[in-house]
């Protein structure tokens, strides 16, 4: 196959796995949700990198000496199918880029990003995305085993928390309006008047 350098080269009704994934070199940035690939929304919002950043900036405090690593988009998480896929670069169909997530086992970490389930995924909702975040990669986050699942709203200033029980799926807890504290991680909690101010 040749070089792809341009997402026009590419069936986009096409299904691709990562080791596909890997190959194309063009400036756009995309993600793959059940191998379909996704165009990314264009360059987010001012609103947006600020929420990131500051969300970062206090994550990055309370995980500064914990063996557990924060880290922020663009960053490549693979995501397989627990119970169905193994972790081989053409048997993996999707690949995100949560706008902030914990990863706590190392083995999971390349040169690549993460090849599986991150511990905490955070999201924040823009126009273009808020139907993605909360469907279909509600469902790949719940499937692939990502313990904690943040939806940050800026439009309302709220964070929905999903956390995974025992039977391996999401469980909603009350929306977070001033401080955000985690459920897998005591030691997070995160202002929202800073974050949102």
């Amino acid at each position: 196959m040749s070089t792809i350098t341009n997402l026009s080269q590419l069936d986009l009704d096409g299904t691709y796995s990562y080791a596909d994934y890997l190959k194309w070199q063009f400036q756009e940035r995309v993600e793959l949700l059940r191998g379909k690939i996704l165009k990314m929304t264009p360059a987010p919002s001012v609103r947006h990198q600020r929420i990131s950043a500051r969300l970062h900036l206090q994550m990055g405090h309370a995980f500064r000496e914990e063996s557990c690593q924060l880290f922020y988009a663009p960053f490549d998480v693979r995501l397989y199918n627990r119970k169905k896929s193994r972790k081989a670069s053409k048997e993996i169909f999707t690949v995100v880029q949560p706008d902030l997530c914990v990863i706590c086992d190392e083995t999971k970490l390349d040169e690549q990003g993460c090849n599986g389930a991150p511990d905490l995924v955070i999201e924040i909702l823009s126009p273009g995305n808020t139907k993605r975040e909360m469907n279909e990669k509600f469902e790949l986050y719940e499937e692939a085993g990502v313990r904690e699942y943040w939806l940050v709203q800026p439009a309302d200033e709220v964070v929905l928390i999903y956390v995974l029980n025992e039977d391996e799926h999401y469980i909603g807890l009350r929306p977070a309006t001033e401080v955000v504290q985690s459920a897998i991680f005591p030691e997070l909690r995160v202002d929202l008047g800073e974050v949102f101010g």
